[in-house]
């Protein structure tokens, strides 16, 4: 559950009595604002708009604009989208139906049956749901009740369900004439759902388990009005255009080999510069701040990860092998091996803090339903760093890591970014390593980072990992879209468990602050992210071919092959494309790959030693000097401008 660290009101402030509901309270707000309103926040909870309180109290009405009011929006909508499938494939069997970014979907075993024909039956159903404007209901009842239920209804998924649950109350809801297994909350009714769209059809083997049945999953999505639903669609048509898997194609940037295995890129010429210009980049600005870049080896003994404890934690996630006799792990993650290079040598609180970088590649054993383009791989580099510094030093050490992210974000053109700080909950700290000392201090170290730096954030109670609080930042694309990027994180647990110790002033041996860092996260995922904001067009600092030579005809080929090694001189990645073809074409072939400049080269240009200059997007720029061409082009590189 997300709480601002500056309470961000886009919902608004109601007064609730003993006995109201929050129906009622919202009758005070007026008419108009009544009928947006979706759910309320109390204290860090969302509850729905039927709920009745115990006592006076303050709450939190909520919109579509927040993240929460989505949620209840549109995991209702999944609910009404599972009650039409049910009145037209009444042997269905559910799964789980949960709202998601953009939208929701709903799991189902209907033996295979559902097409993409059927998307409009379902719609049409939902409409008429829709307009009887039946009241969801929650039910409460003990998790024995809840299984005879449910085992009644001949639903075996929710009864697995219910089984692996410890909670001895559960809740359902009742829509009419369907009853669903859910924790909520809801809308009072289905006829608070206005616009909605069923986008799309995927098997999806239960629970994620590729040994389990394989059900039918149908997407869909939900807005408050028709204009916000239009809004969504022409986004969705524009994220088709930009797919990095179809670019990764079309611009001979990666490919993925079946035949090869699942989830491991392969990384063509264009693609390999592109990488290679990002690690570069990467590389010296570590350097400038005082990084080590180090390189560990692929494998190492699962003796070694079963001391770390990620072997008990991720031990189905590795790939586990023998040599002579023994268990090897082909590495997971780089901190281990940081760790083992830190533990070298004898270190003091003068050797620290000290920063280790790693680009690191690591495997993961991903199952094949999760794999997606560069986005899910199980072969992928990280651009790792871990931190080791005394308490005294956190707070500038995140200072410092949170401006580098920023600066690499904003030097790759994504200049808008949202941060979280995902905390413990209080209310399980069983379930966290480490002591409450060291629990609130590095809350309050990530929160004072972030305050002296002025960034916003919201916070994310129940949200960090068990071994640590940590800082998240999601890059925004060009489309608006969130994408998991910078991640900086305290871990209380492998210095412990490792003895990462050094001495201090006062000659005794004291652990270690660890913080685990990544700036870009993993270089597949960054470069997905990139060809989808960019669309492919690289700003020119980046493009794997920044200038297309293009002679008209054949006598101009030598002046061609001179300019070309001019460019080249100059560190400019060029190439020259001969006159086999018609002018026009080349010209139409060399702007679909995206080059940002073409300099077309003809008897005129060869007699005053210049080039003929067609920039992307902004089209013919006139007749240039060489030498003039290239400086400035070399100005415009240097200043790593987002776009050209």
């Amino acid at each position: 559950m997300a709480e601002n660290s500056k309470p961000d009101r886009r919902g608004l402030v109601a007064d609730i009595k003993a006995g109201n509901s929050l129906s009622e309270a919202a009758e005070s707000i007026g008419k108009q604002k009544k009928q947006l309103i979706i759910a309320a926040r109390l204290g860090t909870d969302v509850i729905g708009l039927a709920t009745v309180l115990d006592g006076d109290t303050e709450v939190e009405l909520l919109t579509f604009d927040s993240a929460e009011g989505r949620e209840v929006y549109r995991h209702t909508a999944a609910h009404v989208m599972a009650h039409a499938v049910k009145h037209l494939f009444p042997e269905a069997k559910f799964g789980i139906g949960p709202a998601i970014e953009d939208g929701f979907y709903y799991d189902f075993d209907i033996g295979g049956k559902l097409t993409e024909e059927d998307l409009p039956r379902i719609e049409k159903e939902m409409e008429n749901i829709i307009r009887s404007d039946t009241p969801l209901e929650r039910v409460e009842m003990n998790r024995e009740e809840a299984i005879g239920l449910f085992t009644e209804l001949g639903e075996p998924y929710k009864v697995e369900l219910l089984e692996d649950m410890g909670d001895p109350v559960v809740s359902a809801y009742r829509e009419g004439d369907f009853v669903d297994l859910c924790r909520g909350p809801h809308l009072p009714s289905t006829g608070f759902l206005k616009s909605f769209k069923l986008t799309g059809l995927a098997g999806a083997y239960w629970r994620g388990d590729e040994s389990r049945p394989m059900l039918q999953r149908v997407y869909g999505t939900a807005f408050q009005t028709d204009e916000q639903m239009g809004a969504y669609l022409e986004r969705i048509e524009e994220a088709k255009k930009r797919d990095h898997r179809r670019l990764g194609i079309d611009l001979d940037l990666f490919s993925i080999h079946e035949e090869a295995g699942a989830g491991l890129a392969y990384w063509h010429p264009k693609g390999a510069t592109v990488r290679r210009i990002i690690e570069d980049f990467w590389r010296q600005e570590h350097e400038k701040r005082g990084y080590g870049l180090v390189y560990t080896p692929h494998i190492a003994r699962a003796g070694l990860w079963k001391a770390s404890g990620h072997f008990d934690y991720y031990k189905e996630n590795m790939y586990v092998f023998d040599v002579d006799n023994e268990e090897y792990v082909l590495k997971p993650m780089n901190c281990v091996g940081h760790i083992l290079i830190y533990k070298s040598r004898k270190r003091s609180y003068r050797d620290l803090p000290l920063r280790m970088a790693e680009l690191g590649t690591v495997y993961r054993r991903e199952r094949s339903g999760t794999l997606h383009g560069l986005m899910r791989v199980r072969g992928f580099t990280q651009d790792d760093a871990h931190i080791f510094c005394t308490r005294e030093q956190i707070v500038d050490e995140i200072v410092g890591v949170v401006d580098l992210a920023i600066y690499m974000l904003t030097s790759f053109g994504f200049a808008s970014y949202e941060v979280d700080l995902s905390v413990r909950d209080p209310k399980i700290p069983q379930d966290y390593a480490g002591s409450d000392e060291d629990w609130t201090q590095a809350e309050e170290s990530l929160a004072e980072a972030l305050g002296r730096m002025e960034i916003p954030f919201c916070r994310r109670v129940g949200e960090a990992v068990f071994y640590g609080p940590k800082i998240d930042i999601k890059l925004l694309d060009a489309l608006g879209r969130a994408w998991q990027g910078p991640t900086i994180q305290f871990d209380f647990n492998l210095p412990g468990r490792l003895g990462v110790e050094y001495v201090g002033q006062d000659g005794q041996h004291h652990h270690v602050v660890m913080i685990h860092r990544t700036v870009l996260g993993a270089m597949e995922r960054f470069m997905g992210t990139l060809i989808e904001h960019y669309g492919g067009a690289f700003p020119v600092w980046l493009a794997p071919v920044q200038v297309s030579v293009l002679p008209v005809l054949e006598r101009n080929q030598a002046y061609a092959d001179g300019v070309l090694e001019d460019l080249r001189s100059g560190g400019i990645r060029a190439e020259v494309v001969g006159s086999q073809q018609k002018l026009g074409y080349r010209i139409r072939a060399k702007t679909m790959e995206k080059i940002p400049y073409i300099l077309v080269l003809g008897d005129k240009e060869e007699g005053s030693s210049s080039v003929s200059v067609r920039k992307r997007k902004e089209g013919d720029q006139g007749v240039v000097p060489i030498k003039e061409f290239i400086g400035g082009l070399k100005d415009e590189i240097s200043k790593r401008l987002p776009d050209s």
